[in-house]
């Protein structure tokens, strides 16, 4: 694997990476509702998921899922209806109002949890990012190649993703004071409630080529 190729990739990736889409609206209503370390997690949970991917792809898994309509669809519409339940969750909880609860090591353990699980998911759900490791990932490979190179090309992805959006937490983590007013935070989880549940319903209706 030449130096070109590394630059190459890197370069694709971060275009993917920055822009607009689940992830970054994940982050900015996580890091003002639950702080800096749940925001963390769930880039961890970010990382995880494209290691997943990663894996089936190397090990034929994504090109079998994408070749089966059926199956294609049925995970299109998975990942499609967890964005959507995302949405509703945000949807409700704004109707509801504050409930302000005590930071206990306890809830923030849970906060970071949650916020992993909905990393993860939001990822590993995302039938865009099994096409790019199912079309575009193996371009990027030699013909013959064992299971080093294309793990290294995961962790250069997974590696910018996580200082994208972890330099993201940072900046958003740094305005929380401003953002703890009861009534900002409504209005976060209602405006992030509507985009997930457009995100959802465009993922929904697209017509991706497996």
């Amino acid at each position: 694997m030449t130096l070109a190729t590394l630059l190459t990739f890197a370069l694709v990736t971060s275009l993917l990476v920055i822009s607009p889409g689940p992830n970054g609206m994940l982050i900015a209503r996580i890091v003002p509702l639950s702080g800096r370390r749940a925001g963390l997690a769930a880039v961890c949970g970010f990382v995880a998921a494209f290691y997943l991917h990663g894996t089936l792809s190397v090990l034929g898994i994504s090109a079998l899922l994408m070749q089966s309509a059926w199956a294609y669809s049925i995970f299109k519409l998975l990942g499609a209806g967890y964005l959507v339940w995302l949405g509703v969750r945000s949807l409700i909880a704004a109707a509801r109002g504050a409930t302000p609860s005590p930071h206990t090591p306890e809830l923030r353990r849970t906060r970071k949890r949650r916020a992993f699980i909905e990393g993860f998911l939001t990822n590993a759900l995302n039938p865009k990012v099994s096409l790019f490791y199912l079309a575009a990932f193996p371009q990027f490979l030699p013909v013959v190649h064992g299971l080093a190179q294309p793990f290294a090309l995961v962790t250069l992805h997974a590696t910018i993703n996580a200082l994208w959006f972890s330099a993201m937490v940072m900046a958003l983590g740094g305005l929380r004071a401003a953002t703890r007013r009861p009534a900002f935070q409504r209005a976060l989880k209602a405006v992030t409630g509507v985009v997930f549940i457009g995100f959802g319903l465009k993922l929904a209706q697209s017509r991706l080529t497996p």
